[in-house]
């Protein structure tokens, strides 16, 4: 099950004790369902847990069921439908609309006065015209609704609710989406799905996690690269050396202490090869030593 899927499931196990709640989600569906017009109501969804909602949330909004339900265990999109005209005039009333000469939709405040409607209004579009992404792979929310006015007001609801969505246009429809974990686990616990706001931000751990801890590998290996070319250049002087003077007694005590040290330990550190030596010295007094020591190499 995707993760869109799941955080569905969540929202979709939030009761159905307020008819007023139960309007205002109603009406997040209605927006951004299929089809809101004087001639039909069409919800069309690939959730089993948002179809088996849908005959209970629209019962105790409106006291009333759909005239076409999917087959009982139906599999792929579900498609429910009101087409009796008694009904649709009934649904429109409840939301101070007109049904005769309706022409576009717009959100109506007065339903949504309360932060619970607001909440439950949301939920339902996020229900009906809504997705998130595996947030192991990506950050992206997104509310999609053929009523270009409708995404205009609800983005203006979303600022009054302390979020800051972004706007665009696909296919036909109007988009208000995120693209921040913070932004889109703040969503969630608003609208009822903690679990989900939950599994956004472990994701987001996580993957800071991972990423800190490859900076560090890369940043090591970067450093253990440096070191390696930095201890051969310093081999094949003392090599040079030896060549021209026949050994290594013709350098002061100091810088011939230096160069045994690093011939007998080609790979370590600076830092390693200053504990070693006798009595130790810093790091820096090393490093000056072997600085030195280039000094002595013949010129070509």
């Amino acid at each position: 099950m995707s993760f869109s899927s799941e955080a569905k499931r969540e929202l979709c196990r939030e009761r159905l004790e307020r008819r007023d709640t139960a309007l205002a989600e109603c009406y997040g569906v209605l927006l951004y369902g299929h089809s809101f017009t004087p001639r039909e109501i069409r919800i069309i969804t690939a959730s089993p847990d948002f179809a088996a909602r849908l005959p209970k949330l629209f019962k105790r909004a409106f006291s009333l069921s759909f005239d076409l339900i999917p087959p009982e265990n139906a599999a792929g999109k579900r498609s429910f439908a009101i087409t009796d005209p008694k009904k649709l005039a009934q649904i429109f009333d409840a939301f101070g609309l007109e049904i005769e000469g309706a022409v576009s939709h717009h959100v109506n405040f007065s339903v949504l006065e309360e932060e619970s409607c607001r909440a439950a209004f949301i939920r339902g579009a996020f229900l009906a015209g809504g997705s998130v992404t595996d947030p192991e792979k990506r950050y992206h929310l997104e509310l999609a609704t053929a009523h270009q006015s409708v995404s205009r007001e609800v983005y203006t609801l979303l600022l009054d609710m302390g979020f800051s969505p972004r706007e665009t246009q696909r296919a036909g429809n109007a988009l208000l989406y995120f693209k921040q974990a913070d932004a889109i686990a703040d969503f969630f616990t608003a609208i009822g799905a903690p679990t989900t706001a939950m599994g956004v931000m472990t994701a987001k751990v996580e993957k800071e996690m991972r990423n800190t801890v490859t900076r560090q590998i890369n940043c090591d290996s970067a450093n253990t690269d440096k070191t390696v070319a930095a201890a051969q250049e310093q081999l094949a002087a003392i090599r040079r050396i030896v060549k021209e003077y026949g050994s290594l007694d013709a350098l002061p005590e100091p810088l011939k202490d230096a160069a045994l040290l690093r011939v007998t330990n080609p790979e370590a550190s600076l830092a390693d090869l200053a504990q070693l030596s006798f009595p130790p010295v810093s790091k820096s007094c090393l490093s000056h030593r072997l600085k030195k020591l280039m000094s002595y190499v013949p010129k070509e």
